[in-house]
């Protein structure tokens, strides 16, 4: 039985998001189909408010409505830090810990020439601009412990280093609460790189 062309229309477009597959997109489009008119109206409106009133931040490019952005005109922020990220959502997973409270650079990406993404497409001329114009004193690079975000981090600290700005990389491990038994080799050599004095 095929459903109706409206019902696939709605999960084939609920496909695109990202990491919803047929199942899952086959779920939220009768679990939307059973809410009331007003509630799917309201969820509709929210994203495409969304759409028209997000953009990003031209100086961090970080997400905001205003320009600059919230972060970047709080003036108790340390203007001495810039704490690298790939994506926004990594500013939200950080700010959400309260422990940092410098600046931010999105770089929207990392570097990955079969994708096309070289140093340009990822601002980071913007970030090398953004240190030499302000007294930075450390750049912290939070980007993914992957191929692509350690290729990333190289690359940045490389060209840093010589202007006389100490570059870091936030440390990778075993999550609070984990057991070692079930951590990857990978994992617990970052752990044990990462370590630090008691």
């Amino acid at each position: 039985m095929s459903y109706p062309q409206t019902l696939e229309k709605l999960v084939e477009s609920l496909c695109r998001f990202p990491g919803i597959g047929p199942k899952t997109a086959q779920r939220l489009a009768f679990f939307l189909l059973a809410r009331p008119r007003e509630e799917v109206v309201s969820i509709a409106r929210a994203m495409v408010e969304a759409k028209d009133k997000l953009f990003f931040c031209s100086n961090c490019g970080c997400l905001t409505e205003i320009e600059p952005c919230a972060l970047c005109r709080d003036s108790r922020r340390d203007r001495g830090l810039i704490c690298v990220v790939q994506e926004p959502r990594d500013v939200l997973v950080l700010e959400r810990t309260g422990q940092y409270h410098g600046l931010y650079h999105v770089l929207h990406g990392a570097l990955s020439p079969l994708d096309g993404l070289g140093p340009e497409e990822l601002r980071l001329p913007h970030l090398f601009s953004r240190i030499k114009e302000n007294n930075v004193r450390e750049v912290i690079i939070a980007t993914n412990p992957n191929v692509e975000g350690d290729a990333t981090a190289a690359f940045i600290a490389r060209l840093v280093k010589p202007l006389g700005v100490t570059v870091t990389r936030i440390a990778f491990g075993l999550p609070v609460g984990g057991d070692l038994e079930y951590a990857d080799d990978l994992t617990l050599s970052r752990a044990l790189e990462g370590r630090r004095e008691m």
